[in-house]
């Protein structure tokens, strides 16, 4: 199993809680739309809790500023992702995401990567 894991900052404009609420009830249902045409097995979200102890943890660490959340989309294969992301339906599927996420997220300023679980 292979995951893509993102890490999300929001748009300077948004507030932290209308960020989440898009991200859970608009861009969820898309990925859940696209995942047949982009092989995605597996898709989570982790929001980042409105808690005074995050500045704490992070300060405490000498920690960059956190992240409004993490999403992992998990593949059979790298293999599988490709294959998928080659496709008609797959290149549509992926472009109708990135088209969204460019309304909620901050992508110069969310990384991500594929990883495997160890």
């Amino acid at each position: 199993m292979v995951k893509l894991v993102f890490c999300v900052k929001r748009l300077p404009h948004l507030s932290r809680e209308d960020f989440q609420k898009y991200w859970r009830d608009r861009h969820g249902p898309l990925v859940r739309e696209a995942a047949p045409a982009l092989a995605i097995r597996r898709y989570v979200q982790t929001h980042t809790a409105a808690t005074a102890l995050n500045e704490r943890l992070r300060t405490g660490r000498g920690a960059p500023e956190e992240y409004d959340g993490v999403a992992e989309l998990w593949f059979e294969s790298i293999d599988a992702l490709v294959a998928a992301g080659g496709t008609p339906e797959g290149r549509a599927a992926g472009q109708r995401l990135l088209e969204d996420e460019r309304r909620f997220i901050d992508l110069a300023r969310s990384p991500l990567w594929l990883a495997e679980e160890h």
